[in-house]
């Protein structure tokens, strides 16, 4: 065992699995009786507190407030966490009730401490159902919701532990880095924050900036004309993807015939950089995105929907020319974007916490992740109740057409036994698709992706029920469990006969993580359950990145209605799957260097403009002092000080927000410097800071 913990850190091992000294700690928790004690309330607070007492007291509220007797896996888990670990505990073994513990032990700091969850009605629920162990501790607790007024928001931030989605608390950040006002700030400084489904919103989310514009359309070509040209152009003659389908460029052909249609010239002409920017927006548009994949089109608006959780994204936007494009494809009226004014990664937003942990089912596959970007080690923790579920081997077809009906049919078969069922799609396309081959076989099915996100929670809450077949898109229940026999508890034991939920898996996903979650929705808790993959060599995971022609190749395989033997395809599956997830973490890594840069512009920026906000004095120094002796007869001494701070922070965020539109038109384009044979990020350094 020593020898196992000297070569961890040896090689900065960024997985912990040694849980010695947490069970010695778990030991201490348990020697604490507090059953005689009638008041729990913590009184001492802003000291040093006793960390063993503290997770005694959170055990004993628990107990006497939800009837819940916290588990060793639950305790073990809020010590590591309040040591700032992202710890992995399998789904469903109670990872809400495990953040209580860090929570209760950083509030008592009196600086507040945040629980950042994945949507609305997760800090809500959160917020309700572990509230009264706060309470009995005398903690306060608040939720952040969208919509509500910032007054409510700066009651809510100001309680002892709070509850918000990640975005939310990032969008009231960027709102209060644009107020003019000292009291309409509704978040105090940072002290700590718990961040659930780790893995999802520190990766996944965090590579896409949170974004907060003002009204102004900067569209610089007619996006209904460039989306007709685009349209007409042929891929394989006029332009081509590369093998990962993600990046479309222009071949020669397609330059001349592109040029001929707008009469232009060169489009690589220093003056035709607006045009071809607007073509290359509008060739991403139609070859990459796909509707019902990447986006959905509702009322009239363009949402994007998350590659890895098959949720719409409140609030988010592809850069002002890309979106653009997107609507103009779709044929919908012009949205202004607008000026942007603040902007932040949730990488950087993070950062400003003095410390933060996280958890998740998933977490060691991204271990190397949180160690580069946070700093964060991962602590790998068993579950407390064994898992009974079974993971069949993978079913495995040469086409789609075959997989489709190996589902339906396999469907049909389990659900005449009224085991309770969930399909697990890549996209809502297909869920969809799926769905329409069920309802022609006269099976019964409710639908969960994007286009119903609002009824997700009911949903869930239905899909263990006798009987039920539930097609859903990733979003499946993250952070809800499927409970056998949903709310009529007395079909548990009938359930559980029969095997317990049946999970079958459509693709294949390239995130390493995505596979493992949508497995975890059965076998919660030790209840029995099983899952199954079926796929085919045309999804997207082989025929994305060129692998479908060259297995067939390799292997001298044919077109086949029967599933073919997996042994030789496991291994081409696992190796596909590490290759993107490398893919997607360069890219990553990649997209971190562009925006480190700038958020050291913004810390700059910032400083400058907090020091104008909390100022008691004027701010305009060097002008006439008979202009400013006019001022104060004109408007008083404290108005005109006013003024000044207001113009002064006005002039500050017109020039960043001139800065951040002039960033990201060079950002959009920057990837063309290739055809030039230069290297992006230096070139883009050298813009973005002016050193040439």
């Amino acid at each position: 065992m020593n020898l196992k913990k000297f070569y961890r850190r040896l090689t900065a091992d960024p997985i912990e699995t040694d849980l010695e000294e947490y069970l010695n700690l778990l030991s201490q928790i348990r020697s604490f009786d507090f059953s005689l004690k009638p008041d729990l309330k913590i009184t001492e607070r802003g000291g040093v507190c006793n960390l063993t007492e503290i997770f005694a007291l959170v055990c004993e509220a628990s107990r006497r407030t939800t009837a819940l007797d916290p588990f060793d896996s639950q305790v073990i888990a809020g010590l590591a966490m309040a040591r700032g670990r992202i710890i992995e505990l399998p789904t469903g073994e109670g990872k809400t009730l495990a953040a209580v513990f860090p929570a209760c032990f950083h509030a008592l700091s009196g600086r507040g401490v945040h629980v950042l969850t994945f949507n609305d009605y997760l800090a809500r629920r959160d917020a309700a159902w572990m509230g009264p162990i706060y309470s009995a501790l005398g903690l306060s607790v608040g939720c952040i919701q969208e919509g509500m007024s910032p007054a409510e928001k700066r009651a809510a931030y100001s309680r002892d532990v709070t509850y918000a989605t990640a975005k939310e608390a990032g969008f009231d950040f960027l709102r209060d880095q644009i107020a003019c006002e000292q009291d309409a700030l509704v978040h105090r400084p940072y002290n700590f924050a718990i961040i659930d489904e780790a893995d999802s919103i520190l990766i996944d989310e965090a590579r896409i900036p949170l974004v907060i514009s003002g009204a102004e359309d900067r569209a610089s070509w007619d996006t209904n004309r460039i989306a007709a040209i685009v349209k007409s152009l042929k891929p394989g003659m006029h332009f081509e993807t590369d093998d990962e389908h993600r990046n479309v460029f222009l071949t020669e052909s397609g330059a001349d015939f592109v040029e001929s249609l707008l009469q232009c010239g060169s489009l690589y002409a220093t003056n035709n950089q607006s045009a071809l920017e607007a073509i290359y927006c509008g060739l991403h548009a139609e070859a990459l995105l796909c509707r019902d994949v990447d986006y959905i089109v509702r009322e009239g608006r363009i949402q994007i929907v998350d590659e890895y959780t098959g949720r719409v994204v409140d609030n988010r936007h592809w850069p002002d020319g890309l979106q653009a494009a997107v609507e103009a494809k779709e044929g919908l009226s012009r949205k202004t974007e607008g000026r942007i004014l603040a902007s932040i990664t949730l990488q950087h937003l993070f950062r400003l916490y003095p410390a933060f942990c996280g958890m998740t089912a998933t977490a060691r596959s991204s271990a190397d992740e949180f160690q580069e970007f946070y700093g964060l080690k991962v602590l790998v923790i068993p579950p407390h109740t064994q898992s009974n579920r079974i993971d069949y081997p993978d079913v495995v077809f040469t086409h789609r057409t075959a997989k489709r009906q190996a589902i339906v049919a396999e469907i049909r078969k389990v659900h005449a036994t009224g085991r309770p069922i969930l399909v697990g799609t890549s996209s809502i396309r297909e869920s969809e698709e799926l769905a329409a081959d069920m309802r022609a076989a006269g099976l019964r099915r409710t639908i969960l992706n994007a286009k119903n996100d609002e009824l997700e929670a009911g949903i869930i809450a239905g899909a263990g029920a006798f009987g039920a077949v539930t097609v859903s898109t990733n979003m499946a229940g993250r952070g809800v469990d499927i409970k056998l026999g949903g709310e009529n508890e007395k079909e548990y034991d009938a359930l559980a006969a029969l095997g317990g939920l049946y999970v079958i898996g459509t693709n294949r996903h390239e995130s390493v993580r995505i596979d493992p979650q949508l497995r975890g929705r059965a076998g919660r808790q030790g209840d029995p359950g099983a899952t199954r993959f079926f796929i085919s060599l045309e999804d997207d995971l082989f025929e994305h990145y060129g692998l479908t022609e060259n297995i067939f190749a390799r292997h001298k395989l044919s077109r086949q209605d029967e599933p073919l033997e997996l042994g030789f395809l496991r291994a081409e599956i696992a190796h596909a799957q590490r290759v993107i997830e490398g893919q997607n973490f360069d890219i990553r890594r990649s997209l971190y260097k562009f925006s480190e840069l700038m958020e050291l512009q913004r810390q700059s920026i910032q400083a400058l403009r907090e020091k104008v906000l909390s100022s008691a004095s004027g701010t305009c120094a060097g002008i006439d002092p008979a202009l400013l002796e006019e001022g104060v007869r004109r408007f008083g001494s404290s108005r005109l000080t006013d003024l000044e701070r207001r113009a002064a922070l006005f002039h500050i965020d017109r020039v960043w927000s001139d800065h951040l539109a002039w960033i990201q038109d060079t950002r959009d384009s920057i990837h063309l410097v290739n055809l030039g044979g230069r290297e992006p990020f230096e070139e883009f350094r050298m813009w973005a800071t002016g050193n040439f």
